[in-house]
């Protein structure tokens, strides 16, 4: 992104706090990061951005992480009618019937052992780099877990930040 405001981002800043919070929302399912951007506008650049959304979820504690995850359906599953999910989850698509039941297998037994979904950047994942993710990650501690499962969130919100920032 370059330094400079984009129409997406002048719009988002003009928006009033309870229109800007659902848009928020829909990036990331945590209420206290929505509260620390939303206290933070108007972002002269989507970089300040960026950064605003990084340093957020920094400081996001184990319960406002599990908030964050809560929003985001389980790999190989994405929400129906959700086009967001459809599209971050696409390296889905065209796994067979085999692939989606292992990984529906993999993601039950990694629920049950961290008690929320797995979480991965799927864009541009494959539905085997995601089996293969699952099967590494299960292995970690919780508290291992939860500091990789913050990354990828922080992943996801840069992408989901962008798409806002450029209008889409």
């Amino acid at each position: 992104m370059t330094s400079s405001s984009t129409p997406g981002l002048t719009r988002f800043n003009a928006l009033d706090d309870s229109a800007a919070t659902a848009e928020l929302h829909e990036v990331c399912a945590s209420s206290t990061w929505g509260s620390k951007l939303l206290a933070q506008r108007p972002y002269a650049s989507a970089d300040d951005l960026f950064t605003a959304s990084d340093a957020a979820m920094a400081e996001l504690t184990a319960a406002d992480l599990e908030e964050a995850m809560a929003g985001h359906p389980p790999i190989g599953r994405p929400k129906p009618g959700d086009p967001t999910s459809a599209r971050e989850q696409r390296g889905m698509a065209g796994a067979s019937e085999e692939l989606k039941a292992e990984l529906l297998e993999l993601n039950l037994a990694y629920q049950e052992k961290f008690g929320h979904v797995f979480l991965i950047c799927a864009t541009g994942a494959t539905g085997e780099q995601m089996r293969d993710a699952v099967k590494v990650r299960i292995e970690n501690t919780a508290e291992v877990e939860r500091e990789i499962a913050r990354g990828e969130l922080v992943k996801i919100n840069r992408i989901r930040l962008t798409r806002l920032a450029e209008g889409e």
